[in-house]
């Protein structure tokens, strides 16, 4: 009996030496990951380059008022040129105060990281791509007639979107709103695996897990069956969720690759200017747009802040036209090749008009062109309002124009309703996004936060007649920096399914009320102050 005891026992320590081995291996593993991972040499790298410059300072001490006198003049030029340029007046303090607090190193700041710096030449070669929207002949004529003779608000929206963003209106198209990430997930496997031509994954975000790999599964067993399968990623997007060779992982399985504006740890401005697009599409005919990344909490298979709330739109017909273009025109631009756009036309592959619902018309924003597309759309949006405006949206980081917008609707009687995450991904962007809710309040605006978690879906639906769902958030940083997109939408019947999802969310959320905003204490209201000062660089 006591040698089955002491059998036991000796079987029970070596289990528990076995798990706690593995335990310290997983940590060592996880360890040397994070040591070697390549955010820790970007950290170093910028380090080094701070310190290089710290110790130029000091080695040349003796020139230091020649060094301070340069700052100024660099410093005062670069307000002048920020007084000057086209950005928006909110955008434009966030440099300006730091500049003119920190004179010796504000000017330099702003050349390293204010505006956009790609090269004229590139800018000019993206410009150019884009302009192929207008060269392909996928919408007839009558499409803009039709729309004309239903509404002429609506035609003026339509009207601003075709000619600054080149995406023209269609009919022959079908739209499937999404109400969440399972829902669209699941209708992605499905037309995935009826691919017989070509599939374009366009995304700001991928992570390994339970969403990607069997999309991945799927990919990899078209492209082996001769299908041109494209994956296209956001580097910094992706910096925590892929391996840094991603790109040689896809290209082996037969997937062709592209990494979009590749991190390289040099203090620059060049990655301001992210792929924050979502864009999936099969054989030209069918596509999907809207919030909805590709790793698992976007699914609730990981509750990473509560439940994550998130939306899509399926389109199927000629208006997918405009999500390929986004797609080849990004593309091309990155890899430096041309090809055929009307190769990839809806058309060729589906001949058969798909019956119409409505007047669908996807459209992109470029950070290059000066123009705010996706902010314009949302005040038009605002400002044709009869009855009701609903909108979701992860951030609440509005410019004036936006404020005036929103709170000139609801004084004028239109039912404006803004839904907002109740938990949190990056606490100081919440605090910032609370800022702005007094103000919105007082003139009429219902603000309201999702309590089971966050809800990253950016929709407006307005008077059952007009819905948008794409990647574009209520921040300066989605509406000014990124590479966005969108489906613009008329009289869809997935409008009133948008309508009731958002009465639906409003169930499971808390109406923000104007004495709550007027109870937070002194300290809160100063740091809101302080974030709303720098809110255009967040």
């Amino acid at each position: 009996m006591a040698d089955k005891t002491e059998r036991v026992r000796e079987s029970f320590r070596a289990r528990e030496e076995t798990k706690m081995k593995k335990k310290k291996e997983t940590i060592t593993k996880k360890l040397f990951r994070l040591l070697f991972h390549r955010l820790v040499f970007a950290g170093a790298a910028f380090l080094v380059q701070v310190v290089i410059l710290l110790v130029l300072l000091l080695r040349f001490e003796d020139y230091f008022v020649y060094f301070y006198g340069v700052s100024i003049v660099v410093s005062v030029a670069m307000v002048l040129y920020i007084v000057s340029n086209r950005s928006n007046p909110a955008y434009k303090i966030a440099w300006i105060v730091p500049i003119l607090v920190a004179p010796v190193f504000g000017g330099m700041l702003y050349l390293l990281f204010g505006g956009n710096k790609l090269s004229r030449r590139e800018q000019r070669r993206l410009i150019e791509m884009e302009g192929n929207f207008s060269q392909i002949p996928v919408v007839a004529p009558s499409c803009q007639e039709a729309l004309g003779a239903l509404s002429a608000d609506a035609l003026n929206q339509s009207e601003y979107i075709r000619r600054i963003a080149g995406g023209p209106p269609y009919q022959n198209t079908s739209a499937e709103y999404l109400p969440l990430g399972e829902v669209k997930f699941r209708r992605m496997l499905e037309e995935l695996e009826k691919a017989e031509h070509f599939i374009f994954l366009e995304y700001f975000i991928i992570q390994e897990g339970k969403m990607w790999d069997p999309i991945l599964e799927v990919l990899e067993r078209k492209a082996r069956a001769g299908l041109d399968v494209r994956v296209m990623y956001d580097d910094i997007g992706c910096m925590l969720t892929l391996p840094a060779h991603y790109k040689r992982v896809l290209e082996e399985k037969g997937i062709r690759c592209c990494v979009f504006n590749p991190f390289v740890p040099v203090l620059s401005s060049r990655f301001n200017n992210r792929d924050h697009r979502k864009i999936c599409v099969i054989d030209g005919h069918t596509g999907f747009t809207g919030g909805i990344n590709l790793a698992d909490e976007y699914i609730n298979a990981y509750p990473k802040h509560g439940h994550w709330k998130d939306t899509a739109v399926l389109l199927r017909g000629d208006a997918v036209a405009s999500l390929t273009l986004m797609f080849l025109t990004l593309w091309d631009f990155s890899t430096g090749t041309k090809e055929d756009y009307n190769a990839f036309l809806p058309r060729v592959y589906h001949p058969e008009p798909v019956e119409s619902d409505g007047f669908v018309q996807p459209y992109t924003d470029s950070p290059l062109d000066d123009e705010s597309v996706g902010e314009t759309v949302y005040m038009n949006l605002i400002n044709k309002a009869d009855r009701y405006v609903y909108i979701t949206t992860p951030y609440l980081i509005i410019s004036n124009e936006m404020i005036t917008a929103l709170s000139t609707a609801a004084k004028s009687g239109v039912d404006v309703r803004i839904i907002t995450p109740h938990i949190a991904d990056k606490w100081y962007v919440h605090a910032l996004t609370r800022a702005y809710y007094e103000v919105l309040i007082e003139a009429g605006v219902r603000i309201y936060e999702y309590t089971p978690g966050f809800i990253h879906a950016k929709t407006f639906t307005v008077d059952d007649e007009y819905g948008v769902v794409g990647t574009i958030n209520l921040d300066f940083r989605s509406l000014y920096l990124h590479f966005e997109c969108a489906a613009w939408m008329y009289r869809c019947r997935c409008i009133r399914d948008m309508r009731e999802d958002f009465m639906k969310t409003l169930e499971a959320s808390q109406e923000i009320t104007l004495k709550q905003c007027q109870q937070v204490t002194p300290l809160t209201r100063l740091v809101r102050s302080i974030l709303r000062l720098f809110a255009p660089l967040m």
